[in-house]
């Protein structure tokens, strides 16, 4: 088992809710990037999604949008984000950090490279929003090699033979998408994604963990409870982003996370 699984593992016999904090590798500094990784471990992250910057992320909202227009201002591109999981390890060697992007700068590294590479570094899996499952085989593979796993998405639009394949093929966890959109609106019916969560659970060989929307201790709450973990994004991405220096960075990471991990705990 990676250190994904072995958290699943963990968090499930201990009868808790997995909490995965969103942040954009170089935002809102380089220097800032790996404190804030240890600080939103410090305030109860189970697993840390970094993301890695583009020029076109389609599937993100204004606020992820922007930060990787800083992050990418300041030569935070994937090199920079492998070196900052690598440094992550030098103090963290059990949370597991997923890499969560698009596919075009892997496809420019080489998917052999970049699998070698990811995992020398410290890197757990990758997740890539603009992969379908369907043209998967060959980076799977590839990560397969090294130990990494290919996290894959369904919505709440995914068709029911695409989510036969998805459930089949799915390693480490599942991310859902609480609703058809960008990153960062304000449209979660926790109630409807629920009914779809129950559904993909009950099929999923997997965790399930639900994103999109969720923005505070009530809706991370909420759908913890159809799901065996949240993602928080949008507005952590936003709180960090007025940090005044590395130091306001990491206080505001754990200011944000805190009553989101207490409200998971409290059930």
């Amino acid at each position: 088992m990676n250190r994904i699984d072995t958290r699943f593992a963990q968090l499930k016999s201990a009868g808790r809710k997995a909490l995965v904090p969103f942040l954009t590798a170089g935002d809102p500094s380089k220097e800032a990037t790996v404190p804030v990784m240890h600080a939103l471990v410090e305030a109860g992250a189970d697993v840390i999604e970094l993301g890695v910057a583009f020029s076109d992320p389609m599937a993100d909202g204004p606020t992820i949008q922007r930060s990787s227009e800083r992050a990418l201002a300041r030569g935070a591109g994937l090199s920079f984000v492998l070196d900052a999981v690598r440094e992550f390890r030098t103090n963290d060697a059990q949370t597991p950090v997923v890499l969560m992007g698009y596919l075009n700068p892997i496809e420019i590294r080489g998917y052999a490279r970049f699998a070698e590479e990811a995992a020398a570094a410290g890197v757990d899996g990758a997740l890539l929003v603009d992969l379908p499952p369907e043209e998967a085989d060959d980076l799977r593979a590839a990560m397969a090699a090294h130990g990494l796993s290919l996290i894959l998405l369904a919505s709440p639009t995914t068709p029911d033979t695409r989510l036969d394949r998805l459930c089949r093929d799915a390693e480490g966890y599942l991310y859902y998408v609480s609703y058809a959109g960008v990153t960062g609106a304000d449209r979660l019916d926790t109630g409807d994604a629920g009914e779809h969560l129950a559904t993909i659970r009950a099929r999923a060989g997997v965790p399930v963990v639900a994103g999109f929307g969720i923005k505070d201790a009530a809706s991370a709450a909420t759908m913890a409870r159809v799901a065996e973990g949240v993602v928080v994004g949008s507005a952590l991405v936003s709180a960090l982003a007025e940090a005044a220096d590395v130091a306001d960075a990491c206080v505001r990471a754990r200011a944000f996370l805190s009553p989101l991990r207490a409200a998971l705990d409290a059930g």
